[in-house]
């Protein structure tokens, strides 16, 4: 059995293999104790641990304790990659692209080779134009929704709000309001230039991925929801490069 990690700057998605066949997914917080404990007793069967990560130093060796502790299985990360099966990086040190975008660019790849468009709407939102020759041709990164509630809490005393994450771009007649609507307005505003991006490079297909994918869906992106798509690109690579 095999055990596949995709672990953001807070939380992880995990799925267990045997034979390519999944047999359980879960989430969990990378400051939790146990940050896989909703994998049960699952966890120590796995034989072996591939990983995606953007987490910091810090949570990625808390992460490797906490597998040390369930499973003495072997854990092997995947970083981005400069091509893969007529995927190209348009990085050109790719040490530098967070390894879930790559992932997830090449699990969309392996469907969409018509061209496509990565949105993922994580802690950042990060967003990835790829044409039907497979070259990656560059992408975006934004604050995502949680990181500008944080800011306005922290570097705006005077702003009491409820981030009740609403949807409605509206003038605001309260802070709340002022706040929650214009996080959608600002959204609603990335949305109408990826829809305008897409068009311009003659992209047909626009996936979406990351916690805030429904919210994203919901202001008005057309795309089809892959919560899963970082680790279909991992199982992907992982099982290409056990057969080599």
């Amino acid at each position: 059995m095999k055990l596949f990690i995709d672990a953001g700057n807070t939380r992880l998605k995990w799925c267990l293999d045997d034979q390519d066949c999944t047999l359980a997914t879960g989430t969990g917080s990378l400051e939790d104790e146990n940050p896989l404990s909703s994998a049960g007793e699952l966890i120590r069967q796995v034989r072996g641990v591939a990983i995606s990560t953007v987490a910091s130093e810090e949570r990625r060796t808390h992460l490797m304790d906490s597998l040390a502790k369930l499973c003495p299985a072997p854990v092997k990360f995947y970083w981005s990659e400069q091509s893969r099966n007529g995927l190209v990086n348009a990085y050109q040190d790719v040490s530098r692209m967070g390894a879930d975008r790559w992932h997830a660019m090449y699990g969309a790849w392996l469907d969409h080779k018509q061209g496509f468009v990565v949105v993922d709407a994580g802690s950042a939102v990060t967003i990835d134009y790829v044409d039907t020759s497979g070259q990656h041709l560059g992408g975006y990164i934004l604050p995502g929704l949680q990181m500008m509630l944080r800011s306005l809490r922290t570097d705006a005393a005077r702003i009491w709000f409820d981030p009740d994450q609403g949807l409605a771009t509206d003038p605001g007649r309260n802070t709340g309001e002022c706040v929650n609507h214009g996080l959608a307005w600002l959204s609603g505003a990335m949305i109408e230039r990826v829809i305008a991006d897409a068009r311009k490079h003659g992209l047909s297909d626009l996936l979406v991925t990351g916690g805030d994918a429904n919210r994203l869906i919901g202001l008005g992106l057309p795309g089809t929801h892959r919560p899963d798509l970082v680790l279909s690109g991992l199982r992907a690579i992982h099982a290409e490069d056990s057969s080599e």
